[in-house]
């Protein structure tokens, strides 16, 4: 009986594991798309929208990040740039900020821009919705991470608007 327990657990274990990693085998992300005032990320190939997501952002979300701490969600062009699938967010995909104007900003008020901008998910006390609660990442549902992450490759550009 303990035998039996024992690999029922062991098979629950694998199958938890195996289910926060998906795949994706239709149109290619060609660009990512987020419009900050409408809480909203877009997952485009080309022109046509894929798939839309509510998002939650930095915690003093309106203007773009001018410093590390100012709870802003940065605006402009980047790019994906890195993958965590031990993140502490539950997946990551990391967005490759700063870029020198934004380390010339910062500096310009004698302060570091910051770093570690990431697409995530959520921790459980902020799985209710799209609260602005980071410290400058754009955050969804862990369901939805697990899309996003199978679906975005290192290397797609990401847009931040206002």
């Amino acid at each position: 009986m303990f035998r039996v327990l024992m690999i029922l657990a062991l098979a629950f274990a694998l199958g938890g594991c195996a289910s926060k990693f998906q795949t994706y085998d239709g149109p290619e992300v060609t660009r990512v798309m987020v419009n900050k005032s409408a809480r909203k990320m877009y997952l485009l190939h080309h022109n046509a929208v894929l798939k839309s997501y509510d998002v939650g952002l930095g915690f003093a979300p309106e203007g773009d990040k001018q410093f590390e701490g100012d709870g802003k969600t940065p605006e402009g062009e980047y790019t994906i740039d890195r993958r965590n699938p031990n993140s502490r967010f539950y997946l990551s995909l990391g967005i490759d900020y700063p870029r020198l104007d934004d380390v010339q900003e910062a500096m310009s008020f004698a302060q570091s821009p910051g770093g570690d901008i990431f697409i995530h998910g959520r921790p459980w006390k902020y799985r209710k919705g799209g609260r602005d609660w980071t410290w400058g990442c754009i955050a969804v549902t862990n369901r939805e991470m697990r899309e996003i992450y199978a679906m975005v490759k290192n290397g797609t550009p990401i847009t931040i608007n206002p």
